[in-house]
């Protein structure tokens, strides 16, 4: 299918980050499109305010009747997320439409560009959306899909007037396999997504082909101690072929040097807290640096990097209150966070509130969520956000909590969490999760707003 020929788009889970991403790449296009998601969402209200009908109930009746016959100017974009047995998607599997994962369609458009894919397990939405700024802040441009909200712009899609593409690849169910990249930047392999892959061997191996996915002549950038081979290595506070050294806090934000093989930036400074991100940011600077990016304008852009949504966002920032709301939902992504916290916030009382995300994650990293969950001084658990999975016996929240070494944890429904904050008003708090705690984030941050 080529792109020039697509006027009709409908995605099937049009409210993930991702498949937000394509409608407004193939609206910005001039196509007609439109979708279905299970539930109504800020990202989803704000499509509906761009012009792209979205719809709640999986249901043929709500197909608009543009999408009722195939042609070879429809595209039908789903997510595997969404069931096997939804009835739209199957009308549109039984009536002989063009059918593409989010994956594919991605393969297609970076067709012919040239590619910076960002990969990893965690770490790749943060890092990806520091490229892409670094790129479009210095005038040197670029297109980019992005697995966040970049605060600088609003969006998780950028449109440029170059050739260059900015990607998250994701690792689930194999998609980043679509991608060829010119640059890949790989920057975590931890276990994950063991329901598609059955154990961290196959998942190695998955990334491992990605890597050797590269145009010829491409550039691999990774983070050390990684199972890769033939590229370049980054790393914070040890010795790499790309460091971050003199790490320190200082006025309530991180600040570091840049050493590579050949260059040198001193006294940086990021908006986005922990080692980790450090990690994060010099791993976009080494990709900024092969692009023959001038130092100062590196330099100026990393200084007004907003962030992304949901990475490490301040809610609230008082002399009374501090509300962050992180994506964190793997214990290594959650272990940056907490130490990114206690960090900045050595001598405050913590209350995490956590919603763990799929029972297959739970049931594989249950004593990992545990042990860091352990870093909090109070611990509020939500049930399990479920996704795409059915419950699996046995598992559930307090398989988690029972482990936690912590003696103020409780499990409560989202109403509870709310009237607990607006009784004990604590003075730090956290929510994490990739589910659907995002629908406490603005009540949390009024009540606190409003102490």
């Amino acid at each position: 299918m080529e792109l020039e020929n697509i006027n009709r788009v409908y995605l099937i889970g049009i409210g993930g980050i991702g498949m937000s991403g394509l409608a407004r790449y193939f609206k910005k296009r001039g196509a007609v499109v439109c979708g279905y998601d299970k539930t109504p969402t800020p990202l989803t209200e704000a499509l509906m305010n761009e012009g792209i009908p979205v719809v709640f109930s999986d249901d043929t009746d709500n197909i608009r009747f543009t999408f009722m016959e195939p042609d070879n100017a429809t595209l039908i974009i789903y997510t595997p997320a969404v069931p096997v047995n939804s009835p739209i998607l199957n009308h549109f599997r039984s009536n002989g439409f063009t059918l593409k994962k989010r994956s594919e369609v991605l393969g297609i458009i970076s067709k012919g560009m040239f590619t910076i894919a960002v990969a990893g397990t965690h770490g790749k939405t943060t890092t990806s959306s520091i490229i892409a700024h670094l790129l479009k802040d210095s005038g040197y441009d670029c297109s980019a899909f992005l697995g966040g909200i970049a605060s600088n712009y609003n969006t998780n899609v950028l449109f440029g007037a170059n050739n260059t593409l900015v990607v998250e690849a994701d690792e689930y169910d194999r998609s980043f396999l679509t991608l060829h990249p010119d640059i890949a930047v790989v920057t975590s392999m931890d276990a994950d997504h063991l329901d598609i892959y059955g154990d961290a061997g196959h998942l190695a191996d998955s990334f491992k082909q990605f890597a050797g996915q590269l145009k010829p002549g491409g550039i691999l950038i990774n983070r050390k101690g990684l199972e890769l081979e033939g590229g370049v290595t980054y790393a914070a506070g040890e010795e790499a072929d790309i460091c971050a050294l003199n790490v320190h806090v200082e006025a309530g934000e991180f600040r570091f040097d840049f050493k590579n093989q050949t260059r040198s930036l001193e006294d940086l400074r990021i908006v986005l807290p922990g080692v980790h991100n450090i990690e994060n940011t010099i791993a976009a600077i080494e990709v900024a640096l092969r692009l023959d990016i001038p130092e100062e304008k590196i330099r100026a852009a990393l200084a007004n990097f907003r962030g992304v949504k949901r990475r490490f966002e301040y809610l609230v920032k008082t002399d009374r209150h501090v509300y962050i709301d992180d994506y964190a939902h793997h214990p290594e992504e959650l272990r940056a966070c907490l130490t990114a916290v206690k960090a900045l916030y050595p001598d405050k009382k913590l209350c995490t509130v956590f919603q763990p995300h799929l029972f297959t994650r739970t049931r594989d990293f249950a004593a990992g969520f545990s042990e860091v969950l352990g870093m909090t001084d109070e611990l509020i658990m939500l049930d399990i956000y479920p996704a795409r999975e059915l419950p699996i016996a046995g598992v559930d929240s307090a398989m988690i909590l029972d482990g936690v070494p912590v003696s103020n944890k409780k499990i409560m429904s989202k109403q509870q969490t709310l009237e607990h904050i607006r009784r004990e008003m604590p003075e730090l708090v956290l929510t994490v999760g990739a589910g659907d705690i995002d629908t406490l984030v603005r009540p949390i941050k009024s009540i606190l707003e409003n102490a």
